[in-house]
């Protein structure tokens, strides 16, 4: 699945023609990178695969004062249908990543070091927690400015979800985790 392909044949679908750098900044702005995987830096390099491929074509070019000429970039027939297929891939795929934390507490030797592992733990809800509190307030700017509209907040609000059931988890887990060696010849 290429979510930077279909990050930018979305946003040319619902914003009609636009530049490549303000497809940049739509990234930027929504931070799609740090939640939906989509890589910022390969999205001029994603655009010129497509136009080579003929889901997008160019149709004007813009200068703005002294700035670079930019090309204008509108979606094709083939574009749509590409957005289609990928769109019904990323919503009906199930996908579960490799999980580092199940695999450092299942094999990492924590067994004679149960106070490094709590500290460990300790610092790590730490950071989930700062996390949860960012992403919620980042979606209350972003809401309150109106640069995303309520797909775009849902989104934002299902990481938060995730990141309150990680929070959770931790609530009930880690004590039980690191008191579990405890007794241990």
């Amino acid at each position: 699945m290429n979510l930077s392909r279909l990050m930018v044949l979305g946003v040319l679908a619902e914003r009609g023609p636009i530049h490549g750098h303000q497809i940049r900044r739509h990234a930027e702005l929504t931070n799609v990178e740090a939640w939906g995987g989509v890589s910022v830096g390969s999205l001029y390099r994603e655009l010129h695969h497509m136009e080579d491929e003929g889901l997008v074509e160019p149709v004007r070019s813009e200068q703005v004062g002294r700035r670079p000429a930019r090309t204008v970039y509108a979606i094709t027939h083939e574009g749509w249908l590409e957005l289609h297929v990928l769109r019904e891939q990323a919503v009906k795929e199930m996908r579960y990543g490799p999980d580092p934390l199940g695999v450092a507490l299942q094999f990492g030797g924590f067994a004679d070091d149960r106070d490094h592992l709590a500290e460990l733990l300790r610092q790590r809800r730490h950071g989930i927690a700062n996390a949860l509190e960012s992403l919620g307030a980042e979606r209350g700017r972003l809401v309150a400015k109106g640069y995303i509209d309520n797909t775009t907040a849902a989104v934002f609000r299902r990481g938060e979800v995730h990141l309150a059931a990680e929070l959770a988890w931790h609530d009930e887990c880690a004590e039980a985790l690191v008191g579990e060696g405890a007794g241990r010849p």
